[in-house]
């Protein structure tokens, strides 16, 4: 796991919100709180879409909305003249992302072994904080995939031109 901060909150939120910078991946949950507090869950409800729905949408097999759906909600809810006092999103690997840094990686996991590799964004006292994590479903000590996971990240920033700088 790391923890970045980035440094430009302004010009992050533009690519976060106005763009499709993050819309590949998947958002498990945002909460926001400003004048009030707002949970969004995006895990798939199995009441909202029928099985030929989700195959139709491309979305079979992922345990939540890709955040290009929810994008303009979360832009709705801190949009506007006083900042969010805190937000924080999951982001989670699509599971053909997670295939693909699988293989990328080399890795000896499987789609399987895996409940999710997350991305946690998080604002709070003026700060913005980037933090990686992986989910496992097995018991394993290595950790060579997290390592990978953490080399992948700055890699994704510096190519979306987004500024960080490490914690700590």
């Amino acid at each position: 796991m790391i923890a970045l901060q980035l440094t430009d909150i302004k010009d992050f939120m533009n690519k976060l919100l106005r763009s499709d910078t993050f819309d590949h991946f998947l958002l498990q949950e945002a909460v926001i709180r400003s004048t009030a507090a707002y949970t969004i869950d995006g895990r798939i409800s199995n009441a909202g879409y029928s099985s030929a729905e989700l195959e139709e949408l491309g979305l079979s097999g992922h345990p939540a909305l890709p955040f290009s759906m929810l994008r303009g909600n979360c832009f709705d809810l801190i949009k506007g003249k006083k900042t969010p006092v805190f937000f924080q999103f999951v982001f989670l690997l699509s599971p053909d992302n997670l295939a693909r840094t699988l293989a990328a990686t080399h890795s000896s996991y499987t789609v399987n072994d895996i409940s999710g590799i997350c991305l946690n964004l998080k604002y709070q006292n003026n700060l913005l904080t980037l933090t990686t994590g992986i989910s496992y479903r097995i018991f394993s000590t290595d950790k060579e995939l997290e390592s990978e996971w953490d080399k992948m990240l700055p890699k994704f920033l510096a190519k979306n031109g987004i500024a960080f700088e490490p914690v700590g």
